[in-house]
């Protein structure tokens, strides 16, 4: 079925919520042949990670997609306009006026809440649930991302994992790729480091170990708060580089989200935040360390080791505590000193633990078709939305 589907996006972080967004509006139009408008409320953000993006334009068309700026009010909306099917993605919600448009259809859309990641074992007896809604008489359906087969799975375009694969066994296309973002020196370094996090308060004295440290490292920090925090501490970094010992740091601009998979594929190990980047180190398989969203009163501590007890496992006692060691530490805001050399003893184990993780995520249905899928089935079968 070609179906038309609109899209509800609201930057919340700046990258992620946009991100998710922008990777499944593609993959929905390309593979599945919608037609799909995104609404989006941050045209400026939206153009970090997607250059093609015009933030001087309220109505544009990039790579399949329509983007129109989700303003307030909305602009005039015509029948050509109305869509099959209303995504709100995480946690946003369509504006009350669109909502009271989309019930004078003849035939009513469906309406679906994209919720956030996680690993938790309600998300798998909540996916899929109807919700009728006590004003509006339109049926909203749950529908929940997730690591199990219960849930509906993560975003994976096709070939994605086969092709990040072969350019890790490419040191010529590596070096293109490194080229081709500036960073023409980083096959000469021993490993390289890929830092998406948020703030660190006590990350220099990782830095000074990684410095002192026996290996050569290449730490590659994208451009953000926790960039501009090591400039604050580290002066020189203010034209983006600073070599100390072992180590180069570098800042890098953001790039394109297809160059971003590049990225995880070509370092050793990833450190990443929020939902979107550690759905992409997945299928990049190398070692990643997950800072989750940070919420009030640590309620991301329970995501977090919801994630760790379904990614952990079959791991070997050693190589799980070496993981939870640098998990904890990291998003405690602590000194990972301690924790970095017990999990660099565990290096080669968790590299195979993550491959065999990736495998795991591999054989399941990815988020786009789930949806797909779920989508059709409930058009084909009448609704009641009494």
């Amino acid at each position: 079925m070609s179906l038309r589907c609109d899209l509800f996006c609201a930057v919340v972080d700046n990258f992620g919520d946009i991100g998710i967004c922008w990777r499944l509006s593609r993959q929905l139009v390309t593979e599945h042949q919608w037609q799909l408008c995104l609404w989006v409320d941050d045209l400026v953000s939206f153009q970090k990670i997607c250059p093609d993006v015009d933030t001087g334009l309220t109505d544009q068309q990039v790579a399949g997609v329509r983007i129109r700026l989700w303003s307030s009010p909305l602009p005039p909306l015509s029948e050509a306009d109305r869509p099959d099917l209303l995504l709100d993605a995480l946690a946003c919600a369509a504006p009350q006026s669109y909502l009271q448009w989309l019930t004078q259809a003849a035939i009513k859309p469906l309406w679906l809440n994209l919720e956030y990641l996680s690993a938790e074992d309600w998300v798998a007896d909540c996916h899929g649930l109807p919700s009728l809604h006590p004003q509006i008489a339109l049926k909203k359906y749950f529908f929940f991302p997730g690591f199990t087969d219960k849930t509906g799975g993560l975003i994976r375009e096709q070939h994605k994992v086969t092709q990040l694969a072969a350019l890790t066994a490419d040191p010529d296309a590596q070096q293109q790729f490194w080229q081709r973002i500036g960073v023409a020196d980083a096959m000469q370094y021993q490993r390289k480091i890929s830092l998406f996090a948020y703030s660190q308060p006590n990350i220099q004295h990782w830095l000074a170990q990684l410095a002192q440290g026996p290996q050569s490292h290449l730490l590659l920090v994208p451009e953000g708060v926790l960039a501009r925090e090591l400039q604050a501490y580290y002066p020189q970094l203010a034209e983006g580089r600073m070599d100390l010992g072992q180590l180069s740091l570098r800042i890098l601009p953001f790039v394109p989200q297809p160059d971003y998979d590049l990225l995880l594929a070509c370092c050793d190990i990833n450190f990443v935040r929020g939902e979107d980047s550690i759905i992409r180190a997945h299928w990049a398989g190398k070692p990643f360390v997950w800072q989750i969203y940070r919420q009030p009163e640590n309620a991301h501590q329970e995501k977090l080791q919801a994630f760790l007890q379904k990614f952990l496992v079959g791991a070997a006692p050693a190589t799980e505590q070496a993981i939870r060691g640098l998990y904890q530490a990291w998003e405690l805001e602590q000194d990972i000193s301690l924790a970095w050399t017990d999990y660099m003893q565990q290096l080669e184990q968790i590299q195979l633990h993550s491959l065999n993780w990736q495998q795991f995520l591999t054989r399941q249905q990815d988020l786009a078709s789930n949806l797909v899928r779920f989508v059709e089935n409930q058009l084909i079968i009448p609704r009641n939305f009494s």
